[in-house]
């Protein structure tokens, strides 16, 4: 009659507990039942008391997000494992108005269905030449996919540098995905160097576009050549470039980083590039170019699978109307500015300060240092780190974990030295 399993709280009056009501806000109760049957069987056992269950199970609930926050000490601006390129404040408040109805796809002057995105189009064109027109899809794979799909998907030829088959990471290569949409590819030059003879020597009836493509993961130094953008815009065939990284315009910090501006101005039919790169916004791929071209794209069957939805187009036009991005923030940080705030973990956390140059990352502007500092401690704390909350992903380097303070925003400085001291007090090294 006493037995202590009796005292077991029944799920139904767990569930009508405003305790845990509250902190399953947001969660469907499936994803909360199991938390609430998890702690009752550990009643059961023995493990906990009775009246311990209601508390067991709000410790077990699932966090309702499906992604997990990441303070990132790598000092790469851009990293492809952590997101990429973190939103403006102006993108994110943009995305959360987007969350509601919007006027995606609806003019409000006549009360009938307009243009997709048509603000997000007037964004990019009020950054670009007069008498281009653009497009938004998926990512800048897809960007190309797309091109190359429409003006040689039906087996006819596309002309590229043997220099320019780039993998773009992760075993994903760029001829390979051409040569996925039908089209012939026709290489010439070698790696080193490519001439403009190469490409007039390759055109033929077949040809639908020669392709230029930024190689903006690796450099090829030494005795190297190739052919400009204004130089192959009057053999007769549009020309195509991949600028990768989503540089709209110049940039004196990066000069030999491509831009889509001068690419446009030079006689490129028509850009692709990344959104979620240099140009700090959302993932998304742009298309960039004459507005004949650009609508015959728009009109192809495969952009309807390529299009993007309300949330990428309402970061993208925040990204593109706002103020700075922390993309363009980060890398441009001050050195000095970096140096002291790193004096003053290395501090508090019992760590030593050593030079770190960062790097802009995501295949943008490769060999492109940029100069910092960091906090080096023992290698074992790493796991610890990223494992802990906040999680904390730092650079590994010749046995020490280095914490980069250059993507880290100033004021979470005080949660990261918490973070750290905590990962010590729990046994690190």
């Amino acid at each position: 009659m006493n037995d202590p399993r009796r005292r077991i709280p029944r799920t139904d009056q767990l569930l009508a507990d405003p305790r845990l009501t509250r902190a399953g806000r947001g969660l469907r109760r499936d994803a909360i039942l199991p938390a609430i049957h998890q702690a009752q069987e550990r009643a059961r056992a023995g493990l906990i008391a009775p009246e311990d269950v209601l508390e067991e199970a709000i410790s077990a609930l699932p966090d309702v997000s499906t992604v997990r926050a990441v303070l990132n000490a790598t000092g790469v601006v851009v990293h492809t494992n952590l997101g990429r390129a973190p939103l403006s404040d102006s993108a994110i408040a943009a995305v959360v108005r987007a969350a509601a109805y919007t006027d995606l796809e609806f003019d409000v002057d006549t009360g009938r269905r307009g243009p997709r995105g048509a603000g997000v189009i007037g964004a990019l064109l009020d950054q670009l030449p007069e008498g281009t027109d653009a497009m938004v899809v998926n990512n800048g794979a897809a960007a190309l996919l797309l091109a190359i799909t429409a003006l040689a998907g039906g087996g006819d030829e596309v002309v590229v540098s043997r220099g320019e088959l780039v993998e773009i990471g992760d075993g994903f290569r760029l001829p390979d995905l051409m040569v996925s949409t039908g089209a012939r590819l026709r290489e010439v030059g070698t790696t080193n160097r490519t001439r403009r003879a190469d490409y007039t020597a390759a055109i033929g009836p077949r040809t639908a576009a020669i392709v230029k493509i930024h190689p903006s993961n690796f450099r090829v130094e030494g005795f190297t050549g190739g052919v400009s953008v204004p130089d192959l815009t009057d053999l007769g065939v549009p020309v195509v470039v991949d600028i990768g990284s989503g540089l709209l315009a110049p940039d004196p910090a990066l000069p030999d980083e491509p831009d889509a501006a001068s690419a446009l101005r030079a006689g490129a039919a028509l850009v692709t590039a990344s959104g979620d790169k240099l140009l700090g916004g959302p993932q998304a791929g742009l298309l960039l170019g004459e507005p004949p071209l650009v609508q015959r794209l728009r009109r192809h069957p495969m952009a309807r699978a390529l299009r993007v939805d309300k949330l990428t187009l309402a970061a993208l036009g925040a990204t593109l109307r706002g103020g700075s991005t922390p993309v363009t923030t980060y890398r441009g940080a001050d050195p000095e500015a970096l140096r002291r705030r790193t004096e003053v973990l290395a501090e508090q956390v019992g760590g030593r300060v050593r030079r770190h140059d960062g790097v802009v990352g995501g295949g943008g502007a490769p060999g492109v240092r940029l100069p910092g500092w960091a906090v080096a401690l023992p290698e074992g704390l790493a796991r610890p780190l990223r494992t802990g909350t906040p999680c904390v992903v730092g650079h590994v380097e010749g046995g020490e974990l280095l914490l980069d303070l250059r993507c880290v925003p100033e004021e979470a400085d005080v949660e990261l030295a918490a973070a750290v001291l905590a990962a010590i007090a729990a046994g690190g090294p």
